[in-house]
């Protein structure tokens, strides 16, 4: 009896969200929360108070449009840290004014979420026209608190997350030139999405590599010449690949104290401070040192369990990838997603923003769990959910010992899981085929 109520419950609230009242709804309630997320730093910056990032975005636009350094030293280390093109967009936006220039930053990003809901769930459901609207509620009422990050902080990784999920449809459409610039486009503005690459190289998608790297050679290049001129915006360039481009026992890049801290979630942070002796929660103020670690392991031996992780998830994606031949919307969702956890992982530095990446996976796994084909993937997901929780409770505690990192790898372990047994269903039915006798023509 009680089962009955509840199939009949889920009946009546499945078909009411489903309708075009209920995308109305759903419609409403994204316009309403991405004009709230979008006024509160808007509203910080008329009341005088912090406005995170935005403020160094504005000040490196300015700098840009006074031909000054983009690059330099402040308390030992750059103040910007993102590739020299993308100081060239924070110009032409500084333009604006300060006000003007949170105002566009934040409609931006708004986009950008609209966006990536929509192209994930595009993604996940296999078809342009996707009317289940769980698809675009689930994912982002999960990753809420990493959306609102985004804006809080002036951050820019829902607009990455938008251009890679369109490289991810472009690939599926076979449009690899398009593909490829959109990730340059990407990794112009932050660089790590351009760890792609070897992706597109494993998987022999040519054009979308060469893409990439013609259209990221001209936008770090050629496109600021105008401006800067050939030979300053060789040397920009090259003052960023000095800054950011190092690693070693007492930092990543240009943020030495906050490498290896709770708040960095990828396999670098989390693996230098729970097995080796580094402040968790380094800060310049004065301040308790606080330790996590289990073992204290040489940096060269952190590192040597580092990369053996990393080549054995690669080699787990490898596994679990289907033949060119055998490949399907449905299967390429679960390789696309793969590869954004991957990426999240693997990157040196990656903080609790990074995360609205998610949307992806999790659109992948709603869409599974609803079409009956995800029970044994709820077994990964739900730990990985559980864990991303705890940081609702304890934050710092939480992320300190890399729930985030975690939580990632448990869904990267389903996920690939699922994708091999989708392959091994397939080439199961390839072999039926094949063995089914051919029937003769009557004569």
């Amino acid at each position: 009896m009680r089962d009955s109520t509840l199939k009949t419950s889920w009946a009546t609230l499945n078909r009411r969200l489903n309708s075009p009242a209920g995308f109305r709804v759903l419609l409403s309630i994204f316009i309403v929360t991405a004009i709230v997320f979008s006024a509160v730093p808007f509203l910080h910056y008329l009341r005088g108070r912090s406005i995170m990032d935005y403020e160094l975005w504005y000040d490196t636009g300015r700098h840009v449009l006074a031909g000054d350094e983009i690059f330099f030293l402040r308390s030992g280390k750059y103040d910007f840290m993102y590739p020299p093109t993308c100081a060239l967009f924070l110009a032409g936006a500084s333009l604006l004014g300060q006000a003007g220039f949170i105002l566009l930053l934040v409609a931006v990003n708004s986009v950008a979420w609209f966006c990536s809901i929509r192209l994930a769930a595009i993604l996940a459901g296999g078809q342009s026209h996707v009317r289940n609207a769980w698809l675009y509620l689930i994912p982002s009422l999960l990753l809420i608190v990493y959306i609102w990050s985004s804006y809080h902080l002036g951050q820019p990784h829902l607009v990455l997350l938008a251009l890679m999920l369109g490289a991810f449809a472009a690939l599926r459409a076979k449009r690899e030139i398009s593909a490829g610039a959109l990730i340059a486009v990407a990794a112009a503005i932050k660089a790590f999405p351009a760890i792609a690459i070897i992706y597109l190289v494993y998987r022999r998608y040519w054009k979308a590599a060469a893409s990439l790297i013609v259209t990221l050679a001209f936008l770090l290049l050629v496109l600021p010449a105008p401006f800067r001129g050939f030979e300053r915006a060789w040397r920009d360039l090259e003052k960023w690949n000095v800054g950011m481009l190092k690693y070693d026992a007492t930092g990543v890049a240009q943020r030495p104290m906050r490498s290896y801290s709770w708040k960095n979630q990828s396999i670098v942070g989390v693996a230098n401070r729970l097995l080796r002796h580094v402040e968790a929660d380094a800060a310049s103020a004065p301040h308790t040192p606080i330790y996590v670690n289990f073992v204290d392991l040489k940096f060269a031996t952190v590192n040597a369990i580092i990369i053996s992780v990393g080549l054995a998830l690669g080699i787990l994606f490898v596994i679990a990838m289907p033949q060119r031949a055998m490949r399907t919307p449905e299967s390429d969702a679960m390789e696309f997603s793969l590869l954004v956890l991957m990426i999240l992982m693997t990157t040196p530095l990656s903080f609790g923003y990074f995360f609205s990446w998610l949307i992806l996976p999790f659109a992948v796994i709603t869409q599974r769990v609803l079409a009956g084909k995800g029970s044994a993937l709820l077994w990964w997901s739900l730990p990985a959910l559980g864990l991303l929780a705890l940081a609702l409770f304890s934050p710092q505690g939480a992320q300190t010992y890399g729930n985030t990192f975690f939580a990632s790898l448990l869904l990267f372990i389903g996920l690939a899981m699922e994708l091999f047994r989708y392959k091994r269903k397939g080439r199961q039915a390839q072999s039926a085929d094949n063995l089914a006798p051919t029937s003769l023509p009557i004569r």
